[in-house]
Order: structure tokens, then C-alpha cells, then sequence
């Protein structure tokens, strides 16, 4: 290695480098307590609940019956403690004032599913865990495990249960794992099976660590904020707070005796469906089918069709409910019509055989008939959401109106149905990601064009509707009349332009609570309650992030260097232009760096270039520096480092690099003394 004596003088701009290069990518933050009771459902939300639920096919307990099929052994909470399972509050009769009804029976619904359970001769899943379901397949010499949940201990805790009171084979090994998609509550307790079982080999949908990498990385902080809003990371579990996940109860997260739960990645030793829709391996004895379904759920994915036990694993394709075709975290929109295509395709390929479906959510449903009739349901979902949206906008129906629309066209059949409700994506948002995928954010209204930034255009709302308290004194008979959604409109403007109005603060708090008790969707729900909350005591410790040391292992230096890029202030890198290059000797690779006009370029090259200094490092002493295990000024010390040429790069780039906020402004945030309803939570 290159050591120049000048090196050592540029330890401490390096190391704060890659601090920053860093800092976001904690897998988890400590979370807090809070008994949060919340105000009462008003008069006008228990009439809209009430009414919603006459709509609702009630008669049809299928679901429920489906949850009970096959257990052999309850899960006992105090042997697995896990998961926040603190919902005994859930009626298993009643629905409470301040939920909607269809939301609360899923909730109900997931409250009943924890156990080991058989699926169908050979295959197993344990529920109950986590957010997801972990399956295992026996095979010739052991078990196949298929999504591993998103903690390593929920994973560990899942695999021994399992083991330990599987009727056969509880004394085999696991020999194969395969991931279905590219979300951490289907990787993230791979290590745990690793650590158990070291010879597993670990099978993968095509570009899965790429795109596990890619997703929560550029955005990966805001996705992190806005997260904590969709998850209600900082809610109480009660009937005025977190009441379920929509898509299982909850996300596992710690137990006295395993500890903080946490997130982690095994890389892929096969990458399925690299060259052709379709591929058969045959995996210890047991024959599979994968069929990619790159681009629907996930941008890596797959499901899988196993022929000696006539099964079809959809993975997260399906599950008793409506999904997102965008996330309100923040994702790229993902793409309806292909996602009713490789629905279409299983039914196609394999519809005539299946006797029972099953996969990382929700129970699995039996019988051909009914499995047919469930895949064509989910089919026509998000067919229905792809087509009506734009039939609809191809008659001039505009971004902001799309939503209703879409929810009025709903065939009687997908309405009536549970498991198409929208309980982790609506119709309404995914219509207007449908409409922005194929239109953009801009519906041709010159008004929507250029309007002013935020701050700015509500102090002139505010303005032109005469003032806070002339609005305050409108909202609050438009409250008292049950209708919120404007309510929360201009509220949001005159809290926008005088955030220290306690008055407006309060009301507008109170306006997103009951949205958020009216809200079908878990997401919305826990949105608008969290805005609600940050309204009246501010930001509270709790918010997730999205990335784990065993995931950012994984990342090319092309990719940091992409994500150093997102975090350069152009304003000041524009004042400090130099060129860079990076040498990774293990690796045999080399990027060429260059600050120019403000930004951060990088690419890939053969051989150095010109440039006005030159790091050399090992790609594995990068991956330990994210890993936390070694530190760069010790890499310089022990020469495992060096740098050649001008030391005042280094310099330039750490000044010119910013840290982001990872509680960042979502609602205007009550200064200290100016807090609202501060009692109703301790």
C-alpha cells in the first residue's frame, strides 16, 4: 500500500468521511413508550363507521376458519416473546367506536394466528412471529426454509419452535433458504439460519442484492421518517392507537431474552430466473417452479409452484387484502398491470393443478376451486386499479381526483370481497401511483403549474381567507359537521403560516384523529395519528431505518459513492472541484471521482487517471468500516491504507458533505411551552 507521510494528516477528514458516508444506515433506533389514550371517535366518525360497515359482507367468516386450519401447536408468547403483542384490547366480538370496521376485523383476524401450523403434507409455517410467515418444505435430506422474517431473532426463535414440535424431522438440518422478494421482513433473519445451520445454501430471485441494496439507500433517510408515519413506529398499541399491520399484526423488534431485534442479510449462493419468465431446479429431492415477478411487489422477486404437493407459493403477490402499488413511505411506483399479468400467468400455468396456496402472509386457502376464485379476485384487483385509472384519466379525470373515482368504479364482487380490501395499500392511493407512473405529478391545470413553495402560498391562504382565526372559527363548525378531509386542508395552511396558534394546532390535531379513525387502510391510519400526535407533543424517539450492516456490506464503492453524492451540497461543492481516484486492490477495481460544477461523478475505469490525489483501499476494509469493525485511522496505521497526492481532497469533499436530519419537519412541530393535549400522552 501506498503510506505517504502526508496521509496520516488527512486520518481524521477520512474517518469523519466515512462517518457521514454512514450515519444513516442504523438498523434500528430505540423506541419509546407512550399511553397514548386519544380522544373519542366524534358522533360524525362512529355515523361514517357505522355506515361503512353496512357495506361490509360480514357473513363471510371463511377467513377466520382458515386460521385455525392445521395448527398443531400454539405459540406461547412467554417462551417467544418477540413481537410488541401487547393487543389483548382487540375484541374478538365487538369493533371499537374508534376504528373502521373493516380495519378492525382484519386486526381481529391477525390477533388469532400464532402457532405452527401444517399447510399441507410436508410443508409448515410458523405465524405469528413477526410481520410475516416463515415456511419450511421437507426435502430429500432436510428442511427447505422459504422467508426467513425480519429479525434474526424472530427467525431463531421461529426455527427452534419448529423444530422442536414438528411432528417429523424436527432433528434434520435446514439445507436450503430461499428469499421470495427483496423486503427486509423476507431476508432479514437470515443469519440466524445461517448461524444454525452453516452449510445452507441460499437461493435468490435475479438482481436480489442489487436491488435489496439500491431501494432504501439514495432516499433511504426520508424513507426512514416517512416510514415511522406509515408503521406508527412512535403509537401506542390501543383502540386509539396502533392497531395492526394490515398485512400481520406487527413487525418483531426485541424480548428480554434475545435482545433488540435485528436486521440481516446472507448474499445469495443462486440467483433463480437469471434467463428465462420461467426456471425448474430441483432443490434436496423437492422439484420447483420459480416464475419472476421482477417489478410487482418488489424489484426483485419471484414465486414458486412445487408440483409433488400441487402448492403455489405466491411469496407477496398475494395476501388477504389490497398491497401497495405505492408505498407511502416512498418507493418507486410499482407496476399494476404486470403485477395482474404474473398473477394471470400462475393461473395459466398451473390453475388446473393447485390444491392449495400459500405464502408470506395471511393463511393459505384450499382447494382448487377456491384457489382459482382467490387468484382471479387478486388478478382483477389490480387489473381494476391499472385499467379504471386510466380509462379515467383518458377522459380528463386529474391527479387530485383520481382516487375517489377509482373506489366509485369497484365492481360489486372485488367490494364485497375481504381479502381485496384495502388494508396495507388503498385504491386511492394506488390509482394516483398508476396515474403518476404513466402521467407524471402534473395534470395540465397552468394553476398546478409553478405554484409558490409551501410556507409561502399558505400565509397568502391564510391571508386571503382573513386570517388565522377567521379560519380556525370555519373549521371548527365544518368539524362539527363531520367533514374532515377539508378541515385538515386549510388547518394545514393556517398552522403552516402561524405555528405558534395553539388554537388551529389543536384543531387540525384533532381533525387527523378522526381521519385516522375512519381510515380502512393501515397506513392512513397510522399517518394521520401520527400527525396528529407530532401536532400536539412533536417528534418522538422511534423512527426505524431501513438498512443493516449485513445489507450495506453488500454495496458496490460505485453505489457509496452514489449515496455520498445524494449528501454533497452543491452550494458549497461548487467552490471545490478536484478529481479523485480510488483504488480497491482486492477487488481489482478502480473509480475515477470528480467534483465538478457542484456534483459528485463516479465511475468505474481501467486504469487510474490524472488526478489530483489518489486513496488506495481494499473493498473488504470498506465493507469492515460499515461493519464496525475496524475504523480507517486504523487502517492507515497499520498501512492496510494510504493516500497519494494532494491531501487537501479529502478536506474538500468532507466540507462540501452534509448530515441529514433523520427527524426532519413532517407537521409544524410545537415549539417548547406551545405543546397541545400534552395529556394524552404520558
Amino acid at each position: 500500500m501506498h503510506h505517504p507521510s502526508k496521509a496520516r494528516k488527512t486520518i481524521i477528514a477520512l474517518a469523519t468521511m466515512m462517518a457521514i458516508s454512514t450515519q444513516a444506515f442504523a438498523s434500528h433506533h430505540d423506541a419509546i413508550t407512550l399511553d397514548a389514550k386519544g380522544k373519542p371517535a366524534t358522533k360524525q366518525t362512529i355515523e361514517a363507521n357505522n355506515a361503512f360497515s353496512k357495506t361490509l359482507n360480514w357473513q363471510d367468516r371463511d377467513a377466520f376458519k382458515r386460521n385455525q386450519v392445521g395448527l398443531i401447536k400454539p405459540l406461547s408468547w412467554s417462551a417467544a416473546n418477540i413481537m410488541r403483542n401487547d393487543y389483548d384490547f382487540i375484541d374478538q366480538e365487538a369493533v371499537a367506536d374508534t376504528v373502521n370496521p373493516s380495519l378492525y376485523r382484519q386486526a381481529q383476524l391477525n390477533n388469532t394466528a400464532a402457532g405452527l401450523y401444517e399447510v399441507t403434507e410436508g410443508i409448515y409455517q410458523v405465524r405469528g412471529t413477526d410481520l410475516s410467515n416463515i415456511t419450511f418444505i421437507r426435502g430429500e435430506s432436510g428442511w427447505i426454509v422459504y422467508d426467513v422474517l425480519l429479525t434474526r431473532q424472530a427467525a431463531e426463535i421461529s426455527t427452534r419452535f419448529f423444530l422442536n414440535h414438528v411432528p417429523e424431522g424436527g432433528d434434520l438440518p435446514i439445507v436450503a433458504m430461499i428469499y421470495s422478494h427483496s423486503h427486509a421482513d423476507h431476508f432479514g433473519g437470515s443469519r440466524a439460519i445461517k448461524n444454525l445451520f452453516p452449510e445452507v445454501k441460499v437461493y435468490a430471485p435475479n438482481n436480489m442484492t442489487k436491488e435489496t441494496v439500491d431501494e432504501n439507500v439514495l432516499a433511504g433517510n426520508a424513507m426512514s421518517r416517512r416510514a415511522a408515519y406509515q408503521y406508527g413506529s412512535t403509537l401506542t398499541p390501543s383502540e386509539q392507537g396502533l392497531i395492526d399491520a394490515g398485512l400481520g399484526k406487527a413487525m418483531s423488534t426485541s424480548s428480554s431474552e434475545y435482545g433488540k431485534g435485528e436486521i440481516t442479510y446472507v448474499e445469495p449462493d443462486y440467483s433463480l430466473n437469471q434467463k428465462s419468465k420461467f426456471e425448474t431446479l430441483t432443490i434436496d429431492g423437492v422439484e420447483m417452479t420459480f416464475i419472476d415477478t421482477a417489478g410487482t411487489e418488489a424489484p426483485a422477486g419471484m414465486a414458486t409452484y412445487i408440483p409433488s404437493r400441487q402448492a403455489l407459493w405466491t411469496g407477496e403477490m398475494m395476501y388477504h387484502g389490497m398491497h401497495n402499488i405505492y408505498t407511502l413511505r416512498g418507493a418507486k411506483v410499482r407496476d399494476a398491470l404486470k403485477w395482474s399479468k404474473d398473477i394471470n400467468a400462475m393461473i395459466n400455468a398451473w390453475g388446473s393443478d393447485i390444491q392449495v396456496l400459500f405464502g408470506s402472509h395471511s393463511s393459505p386457502v384450499w382447494g382448487n376451486q377456491s384457489v382459482n376464485d382467490f387468484m382471479k379476485l387478486q388478478r382483477d384487483n389490480y387489473g381494476i386499479v391499472h385499467n379504471q385509472t386510466l380509462r379515467l384519466a383518458n377522459n380528463g379525470v386529474v391527479l387530485q381526483d383520481i382516487g375517489d373515482a377509482v373506489v366509485d368504479a369497484l365492481p360489486e364482487s372485488i367490494q364485497k370481497s375481504w381479502h381485496t380490501n384495502g388494508y396495507h395499500g388503498s385504491y386511492s392511493h394506488n390509482a394516483k401511483a398508476v396515474y403518476n407512473m404513466y402521467l407524471g405529478y402534473f395534470d395540465m391545470n397552468p394553476a398546478n403549474l409553478n405554484p409558490l413553495p409551501t410556507l409561502e402560498e399558505a400565509v397568502k391562504f391564510v391571508e386571503y381567507m382573513g386570517g388565522v382565526e377567521t379560519i380556525v372559527a370555519k373549521a371548527q363548525k365544518d368539524f362539527e359537521k363531520g367533514e374532515y378531509r377539508f378541515v385538515a386542508t386549510v388547518l394545514n395552511k393556517a398552522v403552516k403560516a402561524e405555528p405558534d396558534n395553539k388554537a388551529a394546532r389543536q384543531l387540525l390535531a384533532d381533525t387527523y384523529e378522526q381521519l385516522g379513525y375512519q381510515s380502512e387502510t393501515m397506513g392512513w391510519r397510522n399517518t394521520y395519528l401520527s400527525g396528529a400526535q407530532e401536532l400536539r407533543i412533536g417528534t418522538q424517539p422511534g423512527t426505524p431505518k431501513t438498512a443493516s450492516p449485513d445489507v450495506l456490506a453488500e454495496m458496490t464503492m460505485g453505489s457509496l459513492l452514489d449515496y455520498m453524492a445524494v449528501k454533497v451540497d452543491s452550494t458549497i461543492a461548487q467552490y471545490k472541484p478536484f478529481t479523485l481516484n480510488i483504488v480497491l486492490p482486492d477487488i481489482d477495481e478502480t473509480y475515477f471521482v470528480e467534483m465538478s460544477n457542484g456534483n459528485l461523478n463516479n465511475g468505474q475505469v481501467q486504469e487510474t487517471h490524472s488526478a489530483d490525489s489518489t486513496l488506495y483501499i481494499n473493498k473488504s476494509d470498506v465493507t469492515d468500516i460499515l461493519l464496525k469493525r475496524t475504523t480507517l485511522k486504523a487502517l492507515f496505521e497499520k498501512g492496510q491504507a494510504g493516500l497519494k497526492g494532494d491531501c487537501e481532497v479529502i478536506g474538500k469533499l468532507q466540507s462540501s458533505m452534509t448530515a441529514f436530519n433523520p427527524t426532519f419537519e413532517i407537521v409544524p412541530r410545537p415549539d417548547q411551552g406551545q405543546t397541545v393535549d400534552a395529556h394524552l400522552y404520558n
